[in-house]
């Protein structure tokens, strides 16, 4: 139906290549400012400077729209995306392009990582109107927000032709406007709505079978990772899998799991110099990856290499966690306990030019004079050959074999080989190093700040280093210092000491989530209580009484026309399902039959929809399992908890939390178990405890994986 409305105004979405020079971007000596440059968002002040009278997203914009019945040009995107620079050079850095935007228009420039409430309502609309979405996007809308037309990346001539027409529109045919924005306000506030499921929640183990079922087909059993191109890691769906394998006993699911994270690790969309991970590959076999760096992913993908060096006791996996974190500290963080966002894809070439990917690719005769007699033995690990090279004289660097095969095909040791590697990483560094560096977003957005911490905590978990808790401990201070409200809430977003933007439901749903996995190897219950305020604070302000979900953005947030419901999974687990798995495990914790049975009630709200497209639930379907068998309830108690903690954590059980104390704790779970002379581990379901244990080894024979 709106495809039909808007085919007069719709488009061809070209794919072009554009660089642009260095002094191009000088834009003019600023010959042009705009309000932009009182932003703080790096995004927002790359374009300070154009020549378009652009506006930030607030209620002072708004207000103007309606002032001078001026349509709004809302402008979507972020920091790292390549074709959001593209269009910038394209349209927005000209003049011509300016003055109809400014003559027409109350342009609005967003970056969808402060306000991903914004993106969603208008990422909606486009949707409904194309069919398709992503960055750069732009839409158009009445002076009250609803939108009447929108699309992604347009080129020049295209763009000025939509907006003349849309101007032309709204000022000869004012009530097809209207028409329009009525119907498709009311898509968007249609779609993606919850309702409450009133059925008797019931779970069972071939349910979630049929789920795998329904997912299997579209696995890529040889290569991992999704059948077919482009390729996301998708850690979350990586990470249920994993526990699903173990569980159930299902081997080609583990297999799948272990060649996806073999063939992420090996590939191009893991830096193999630098360690860290781009966004996802543009082939379907890793290679060559589009090439910005979000903490976001690197975060998830810690977790997942974590967990699965747990299960498997792989290096390989702990190698990735190793460097992963290296790189996250040496180019995300800032010393107050801060993370920051992104890198760009972009960077300048050596010939001056703005190129994706230009400060990660290598020509073959750079690589043979930086590494001399060893180049011969570092094209055959990295593949500087066929199956490594990306486009003209270019080679991105990618594994194909292990490490052991490799010094057997070589005949050298893996001390050897292992002192090679580090020697090429180092020379490699120092030389790349020269090039022009990828632009840093370095604003701190709390909920990726969360997924960070519990990456450290997961790490910490697993490996027992002291630098991976000293770290989750920073930012977990951090985050209570300078992201939460004297109200009990949270701001979403940090930089040069300022923070303005309310917290959404992901920031809430994340920090309390790691501040639980915080607790789970500290057992300092300060953390567990600050969860559960935070959570608290989400029913005041969040929760939605009819369907017992959580719109994403609070109560106190005006301007949109519409409060979404976020339930699908995506790269990051969707804000309600991560919520639904914090509050089974709160119900457990505090004794809170409301927290447990709203759990239950939002995993059958989604039920249906889960077991339909498992890759779109998984975290979810991570829910789903811990109603099938037991989940255990492990409490230690005793001044040698901590040290029994850490051997309950050498093997892997995702069906259990852990509640523990030095002393006496009001916990419910720890009530009447603490002896000041010894300590004693108690595995219970639900409260009910089998015969408390002194050894560690007892206790985790009193568990079952299985489901």
């Amino acid at each position: 139906m709106y495809k039909t409305m808007f085919l007069l105004l719709s488009v061809i979405l070209l794919v072009n290549s554009c660089k642009k020079s260095k002094d191009q971007t000088m834009y003019q000596d600023n010959k042009f400012t705009n309000s932009l440059i009182n932003e703080t968002s790096p995004y927002l002040l790359q374009h300070a400077h154009n020549p378009v009278n652009w506006y930030a997203w607030n209620d002072e914009t708004l207000e103007l729209a309606k002032k001078e019945n001026k349509l709004l040009l809302i402008s979507v995107g972020y920091a790292a995306c390549h074709w959001c620079h593209v269009m910038e050079h394209e349209s927005f850095e000209d003049s011509t392009v300016a003055a109809i935007m400014n003559e027409n228009f109350i342009n609005v420039k967003v970056d969808r990582e402060e306000r991903p409430d914004v993106d969603q309502v208008y990422m909606n609309a486009v949707q409904l109107l194309t069919g398709r979405g992503g960055w750069p996007l732009n839409c158009v809308a009445l002076p009250d927000g609803r939108p009447i037309w929108g699309g992604t990346y347009f080129p020049k001539e295209n763009w000025m032709n939509a907006l003349n027409q849309l101007a032309d529109l709204y000022k000869n045919e004012p009530e097809k406007a209207e028409e329009y924005a009525t119907k498709l306000t009311e898509g968007i506030q249609q779609s993606g709505l919850i309702r409450l499921n009133e059925e008797a929640a019931s779970f069972d183990k071939e349910e979630l079978k049929k789920s795998i079922e329904n997912w299997l087909p579209t696995m890529d059993l040889k290569n991992g990772g999704r059948t077919g191109a482009p390729k996301f890691p998708m850690p979350g769906n990586l990470h249920f899998l994993l526990r699903y394998a173990l569980q159930s006993g299902d081997q080609q699911i583990m297999d799948y799991v272990n060649t996806s994270l073999t063939k992420i690790a090996y590939g191009g969309i893991f830096d193999q110099v630098g360690g860290g991970f781009a966004r996802y590959s543009v082939d379907d076999h890793w290679h060559v990856p589009h090439f910005e760096k979000m903490l976001y992913d690197n975060a998830q993908l810690v977790s997942l290499y974590a967990k699965a060096y747990l299960v498997t006791k792989n290096p390989l996996y702990k190698d990735i966690v190793y460097r992963t974190t290296e790189f996250v500290e040496a180019e995300l963080y800032k010393d107050i306990g801060a993370f920051y966002s992104s890198l760009d894809a972009d960077s300048y070439n050596e010939d001056g030019e703005l190129e994706e990917g230009a400060y990660y690719v290598w020509k073959k005769g750079e690589l043979q004079s930086i590494l001399g007699d060893d180049f011969e033995l570092f094209a055959s690990y990295y593949n500087i050959n066929g199956y490594g090279k990306w486009e003209e004289n270019k080679y991105h660097l990618i594994r194909s074999i292990s490490k052991e095969e490799f010094i057997k095909e070589h005949g050298i040791s893996l001390l050897q080989l292992e002192e090679k590697l580090s020697q090429w990483h180092n020379l490699l560094s120092v030389e790349r190093n020269k090039r022009d560096r990828p632009r840093l977003d370095d604003k701190t957005l709390t909920s990726w700040n969360a997924l960070m911490l519990k990456a450290y905590v997961d790490a910490y978990s697993v490996f027992q280093e002291k630098k991976f808790l000293v770290m989750a401990l920073k930012n977990a201070h951090f985050i209570v210092n300078n992201m939460m409200k004297e109200d009990g809430g949270l701001y979403r977003n940090f930089k040069n000491g300022k923070s303005n933007i309310e917290g959404y439901l992901e920031d809430y749903a994340t920090v309390a989530d790691a501040f639980i996995s915080l607790y789970e190897v500290t057992l300092d219950e300060n953390w567990l209580q600050t969860s559960k305020q935070l959570t608290d604070y989400c029913f005041d302000h969040f929760y939605d009484d009819s369907s017992k979900m959580f719109f994403f953005t609070s109560n106190k947030e005006k301007g949109l026309i519409a409060r979404k419901l976020e339930s699908d999974d995506n790269v990051i687990p969707s804000s309600n399902s991560i919520m639904a798995n914090n509050l089974f495990k709160l119900g457990h914790y505090y004794g809170n039959r409301h927290y447990a049975e709203n759990a239950k009630t939002m995993l059958n709200n989604v039920k249906e929809a889960a077991v339909t497209y498992g890759s779109g639930a998984s975290n979810w379907l991570n829910l789903y399992s811990n109603y099938l068998g037991d989940f255990y309830e492990v409490a230690i108690v005793g001044s040698e908890a901590p040290q029994r903690l850490k051997e309950l954590n050498e093997q892997y059980f995702p069906n259990k939390l852990i509640v523990g104390s030095v002393k006496e704790s009001s916990l419910p779970l720890l009530q009447y178990k603490y002896n000041e002379n010894e300590t004693t581990i108690f595995v219970c379901v639900d409260g009910a405890c089998k015969l408390p244990v002194k050894e560690t080894e007892k206790a985790l024979g009193q568990m079952n994986i299985s489901f």
